[in-house]
């Protein structure tokens, strides 16, 4: 229980750090700068609450020689998700550039959990997982696809969006579903970092660290000078905190994927994080404009709960 309630909280701070790291992104003109920023943020608050536990900073050299090559790659899944999200969005739009990535999130944590990979625990593919996730999935289109929908087809005005059309789209569908896989690799991935170290901190401290590392080069070559806007009003205390929510996200998640499988972490997370939206579009937290929740949103995170017992319990 104390599992569900953790996964549910930190998947409720993720659409939270996501309108502050926005806020961000408006001060210091640039998406990358503003993961820049969150990421060495949230590193330094790793950092303190690893040697608050007692573990070092950083592994010695004989446990980096013995472990395998891909235990040291959430950091650098961790910013290819980031920055394909920021691809994604002018092209397929909102709604799509959540599906797909949720997709291959749940597709990659049943696989994970069924085949054992990145020394998962495994968990059987069982009818009932697959019925779970199927939920999750429709409930995640029932959420966000629907009211969209429902909106054009009455001529609502506000809510629309045009569909993008064009064959060329499906690649940038099929990026969505590969970066919601890697996101789901690095759930496992840290998770078992932390097993291999005895430390939950210092696993989400070393995937922050190496995703710090891997946005430095990526600033110095695409966006190298750095300017804060002017603009007072765009200025809030808060903006400089969403690293400290992602590294929460990470921590949790390194203690969750042994704990309970990488596949429930997942679609539980994911209950949060469609609870943590709707509670900002109905009550316009951190200045975002407020957007009543429908009756149809709540029926979709309904059938999103429903998938998650199907998969814990049945």
């Amino acid at each position: 229980m104390l599992a569900i309630v953790i996964g549910l909280i930190i998947g409720f701070g993720i659409p939270v750090q996501t309108a502050i790291n926005s806020r961000l992104r408006d001060a210091v003109g640039s998406p990358f700068w503003s993961s820049l920023i969150s990421f060495a943020i949230g590193t330094v608050g790793l950092a303190v609450a690893t040697l608050l536990s007692g573990a070092a900073l950083l592994p010695s050299a004989q446990v980096i020689a013995a472990q395998p090559w891909w235990l040291w790659l959430g950091g650098l899944f961790g910013v290819v998700y980031l920055t394909s999200n920021i691809l994604l969005f002018p092209k397929l739009g909102s709604v799509q550039t959540v599906i797909f990535p949720v997709t291959g999130q749940i597709l990659m944590g049943l696989l994970i959990d069924n085949g054992g990979w990145f020394a998962a625990p495994v968990q059987s593919l069982t009818v009932m997982r697959v019925l779970g996730a199927v939920l999750v999935v429709g409930g995640v289109l029932i959420t966000v696809a629907l009211p969209a929908f429902l909106a054009r087809q009455h001529d609502f005005g506000g809510g629309q969006e045009l569909v993008p059309q064009g064959a060329n789209l499906w690649l940038w569908r099929l990026l969505g579903i590969i970066a919601g896989m890697l996101s789901a690799s690095q759930t496992a991935v840290n998770g078992h970092l932390g097993v291999v170290l005895g430390s939950t901190a210092q696993s989400a401290l070393i995937s922050f660290a190496i995703g710090t590392v891997i946005l430095v080069v990526i600033v110095a070559i695409l966006h190298p000078h750095f300017t804060l806007a002017q603009t007072r009003p765009t200025h809030r205390w808060w903006m400089w905190i969403g690293g400290l929510l992602g590294a929460t996200f990470v921590l949790g998640n390194a203690y969750l994927a042994p704990t309970i499988g990488t596949g429930l972490a997942v679609v539980i997370v994911l209950v949060g994080l469609m609870v943590g939206s709707l509670a900002i579009d109905q009550f316009g937290w951190l200045s975002a404009p407020r957007s009543p929740v429908s009756k149809v949103q709540l029926l979709g995170l309904l059938i999103m709960i429903l998938g998650v017992v199907a998969i814990r319990l049945l």
